[in-house]
């Protein structure tokens, strides 16, 4: 394949960047690609087209074009990859893809354009190796700036250490001209108590020599504050968060830990005098190629009376669901009257409810390998190349009707090289004590459905499983809940308040 030139170029055919890689002329290039836009045909579908000395490779980008002029004796099929991978390279410096973002991000488009072709003929890179070069990262300027940064924390250290030294030292004089100060009043005042003459016994009538001054009181010194030792594990987190701000990833081992990542736990409602609670957990393996091992939804419904006149009261329950969930009810409930009216509520002659305690009123449970009810699925796309892998993973939400929250991915790796990761859907923390790259989606839901991660790390392709999810979620897989709450026998309505809560419990892709 011998390329010779690519452009960025309007549908009217006005060229707004160009870069030949070989040797040509201006008015030759510029012939080539004014005479372009005449050749497109708007009935045919190809997205090239040859001409007697040259052939053109192109893709509509919105109201551009992605053009390459290759020989007629290239190779179409890498032409196209190749077309691919300048298509990639736009949209990562060009936001907007107009005429204006394409001219202000010109030079940056002819640098990455250099990094795909050298010569005529296409490099073996991919976006992110892309990315890195054009960043022009230097390892070596890093560790002299590290350095430096770690030259001048010392140098502030030490002057710390002195000033407290100093401090101390000052502190000490006059700690000592307090005591002495103290022993000479204390011996004046003794010396002043003390009688020159033989000491003369009052009787009745007498009275006292009040010629004699008062001693004086005694101060006892303040107690100052404890001198403070100064922290330096405070100025190294200060010197790490302006490496990782500038993009540098720094081992946790050699500077702070890792940044602890929590597992999703579904926020505490507020409870009234009647509390009900629906509690889901899912417990799900699927392999990586798809198909279910083992899918297991447990839930149960939990009552709380706090209040003594409301210990008798009855449950309407509502079941919509579709899914072919099995339910039980606890031992004390009525089963009769659950079967036909779906009222929960105690057998005849019952004591009412107990109070202040979580019971479980009823249950339900489905065991499943039906591959529509998985709630999110994981794909994982490793591609090796040399040692290296080129990862792509994403997740579709199947089950719409679901908000997911606080969602945590969890890829291992075992590569003690941080990754270098693309584009993201959300945001990512690579723990590299733990070697594992730990994704974080706030939220998915019907208007956020899908998404994917990219990132490029030494390794093979069974490196990156097990794959585990975490997530909860205010609304069940089953489709249950609690209308109304009423006085046992009677219509009269009860205030009450509910809460629903489905929690991955085991969620693996191995």
């Amino acid at each position: 394949m011998v390329l010779l030139a690519s452009a960025v170029c309007s549908k009217q055919g006005k060229a707004l960047v160009s870069r030949q890689f070989v040797e040509m002329s201006r008015s030759r290039i510029e012939g080539l690609l004014s005479a372009f836009p005449k050749l497109i045909s708007t009935d045919q579908q190809h997205t090239f087209v040859e001409t007697e000395s040259v052939r053109y490779v192109y893709q509509p980008l919105d109201k551009l074009f992605v053009l390459l002029i290759t020989t007629k004796a290239s190779n179409i099929l890498e032409d196209l990859e190749t077309l691919r991978l300048f298509s990639r390279v736009v949209p990562e410096y060009c936001k907007v893809l107009d005429e204006n973002d394409i001219l202000e991000n010109s030079f940056e488009l002819i640098f990455a354009f250099d990094e795909i072709v050298a010569l005529g003929y296409r490099e073996n890179v991919n976006l992110a190796q892309i990315r890195t070069f054009i960043e022009m990262d230097s390892h070596e300027e890093r560790v002299i700036n590290a350095v430096r940064k770690t030259q001048e924390l010392e140098a502030k250290e030490q002057m710390k250490r002195k000033a407290k030294e100093l401090a101390a030292a000052r502190q000490g004089n006059k700690a000592k001209n307090l005591i002495s100060g103290i022993a000479g009043g204390m011996g004046q005042a003794s010396a002043a108590l003390q009688p020159s003459a033989p000491t003369k016994v009052l009787e009745v009538g007498d009275t006292a020599n009040t010629d004699l001054p008062p001693p004086k009181p005694v101060h006892k010194p303040s107690g100052g504050k404890a001198l403070r030792l100064g922290s330096k594990t405070k100025d190294i987190d200060s010197f790490v968060d302006k490496l990782e701000k500038e993009g540098t990833v720094v081992a946790a081992s050699a500077a702070k830990p890792a940044k602890k990542v929590s597992a999703p736990v579904a926020p505490a409602a507020q409870q009234a005098g009647v509390h009900v609670k629906f509690d889901e957990k899912l417990s799900l393996t699927c392999g990586r190629h798809g198909g279910i091992e083992n899918m297991e939804v447990r839930g149960m419904c939990q009552l709380k009376v706090s209040e003594e006149d409301k210990k008798n009261i009855a449950l309407k329950f509502q079941n919509d669901d579709k899914r072919n969930f099995q339910f039980q009810t606890h031992p004390n409930v009525d089963k009769k009257l659950f079967s036909q009216q779906s009222i929960l509520g105690l057998k005849a002659g019952g004591a009412g409810f107990p109070l202040g305690k979580e019971i479980g009123i009823v249950k339900w449970r489905l065991q499943t390998k039906d591959e529509d009810l998985i709630p999110l699925t994981i794909n994982c796309w490793p591609n090796e190349n040399d040692g290296q892998c080129e990862v792509t993973i994403e997740y579709e939400l199947q089950l719409k009707d679901l908000e997911l929250k606080d969602v945590i991915i969890t890829i291992p790796v075992t590569s003690d090289a941080a990754p270098v990761v693309g584009d993201v859907s959300g945001e990512y923390t690579y723990d590299n004590r733990k070697s594992k790259i730990i994704w974080q989606v706030a939220v998915i839901d019907e208007s956020n459905s899908s998404g994917s991660l990219e990132f490029n790390i030494a390794g093979n392709p069974d490196d990156f499983f097990p794959i585990t999810v975490e997530f909860y979620s205010n609304k069940l897989m089953c489709d249950v809940s609690i209308p109304s709450v009423s006085l046992a026998g009677s219509e009269s309505p009860v205030k009450f308040t509910q809460e629903q809560s489905l929690l991955a419990e085991k969620y693996e892709v191995v």
